[in-house]
């Protein structure tokens, strides 16, 4: 019986013996698999990021094939502009700048800035409109410079005169503008210049020196 029972204690440390060893195969198994799934993950994203250098390698590659594409797209561009300069009318050149429109009726417009306006358009009447529209400006009165109408209807004109012709040249545009102006715009504003300076009684009339006195 003692030898049976020492025998079953050395069986039960055997046993447990190989329990354990079992335990700690399992251990080391179960360490493999961890670290099998770790090289995996780690394969994985070794493999992904492999795929987006190729990605980004291709795109970089496509990207300087259309760098390359663009060598001598200067010159291209200019043979290009060159061709189609000949199909355009010639450049009119530099234009006039229209000055601002004179505000007669503002009541902050002082005597100085008043005669400094009636002058420019004096100087349009006596050098070119009187001088070059005949019958046109012979309808125009002498007392021109006391008429609010004549005063408001001159500025534009000479103002859309110097821009239809202070220029070097012309296109087409220009030209048929030059007609409509002459033929349709300045005939109507010389009969109403006329019109109102053809009878001028106001100033006699009203003895007031400045005819926008009355209107303000």
């Amino acid at each position: 019986m003692d030898l049976g029972g020492a025998m079953s204690a050395e069986d039960r440390g055997v046993t447990a013996a190989l329990l354990q060893m079992q335990k700690l195969a399992e251990q080391f198994g179960a360490l493999d698999n961890r670290e099998n799934e770790h090289y995996r993950d780690v394969g994985d994203a070794l493999t992904g990021l492999s795929t987006s250098v190729d990605e980004l390698r291709g795109t970089v590659s496509g990207h300087g094939e259309v760098l390359a594409s663009l060598d001598g797209i200067d010159a291209k561009l200019t043979e290009l502009s060159g061709a189609i300069s000949s199909l355009l009318p010639p450049n009119p050149g530099p234009g006039y700048n229209p000055a601002p429109s004179v505000q007669w009726w503002a009541k902050d417009l002082d005597e100085i800035g008043r005669a400094k306006a009636k002058g420019r358009l004096r100087a349009w009447v006596t050098e070119i409109y009187r001088p070059h529209y005949g019958h046109l400006a012979a309808r125009l009165g002498e007392c021109w410079e006391d008429h609010p109408l004549c005063l408001v209807q001159l500025d534009w004109v000479s103002e859309l005169w110097a821009v239809l012709y202070l220029r070097p040249t012309r296109t087409a545009g220009v030209l048929s503008s030059q007609a409509e102006f002459s033929t349709r715009f300045l005939p109507t504003v010389a009969e109403q210049l006329g019109a109102e300076t053809s009878k001028c009684t106001h100033r006699a009339a009203a003895g007031l020196a400045d005819p926008w006195a009355a209107r303000r």
